[in-house]
């Protein structure tokens, strides 16, 4: 996964048979679980205290006080990063015109219907791509005109799934 703090900078931090991964380099640490989500981390001969003061996993972040001073991370996984690729990850507010499939696949379920209104991150289709079931979510605002599938269709990528008003 990709880890971006507030001052630009982004690593890569995978966890591999319990050893912790950062750039392709494995981070020898110390970590003591205090409670509440509280750590004693001992690194490179140095002490951190950390705590998060809040995570907010809808827009995958998470505010780290550490030894006093605050970090925001933001966090994308795999799936984050290949939804961006596909050009579907739209920033709050924006108004929907229309919805396509970002992988081809078999609708499973639908979770709207016409006439309802969306906002950012809301679940919309249930997609089964590679024996995978993923929840396709909404990238913008917008008030569902037609769905132009059925469940158990098959779709193919960039394939209009549901118009906007």
């Amino acid at each position: 996964m990709k880890v971006t703090a507030n001052n630009g900078k982004t690593l890569d931090v995978q966890q591999k048979d319990g050893v912790i991964f950062i750039n392709n380099k494995p981070i020898e640490a110390d970590i003591m679980d205090e409670g509440d989500n509280s750590f004693h981390i001992i690194y490179q001969d140095k002490s951190y205290t950390v705590s998060a003061s809040a995570i907010d996993r809808e827009a995958k972040t998470c505010t780290l006080i550490i030894n006093g001073k605050k970090a925001v991370l933001s966090v994308k996984d795999a799936h984050d990063e290949l939804l961006e690729k596909m050009g579907m990850s739209a920033g709050a507010g924006k108004k929907l015109n229309e919805f396509k499939a970002p992988m081809p696949g078999m609708v499973l379920h639908l979770l709207v219907k016409e006439g309802d209104t969306v906002k950012k991150g809301d679940g919309m289709v249930i997609l089964e791509a590679m024996k995978m079931e993923n929840v396709l979510k909404s990238t913008g605002e917008g008030v569902v005109k037609k769905i132009n599938v059925s469940e158990k269709d098959k779709v193919e990528r960039g394939q209009l799934l549901i118009t906007f008003q």
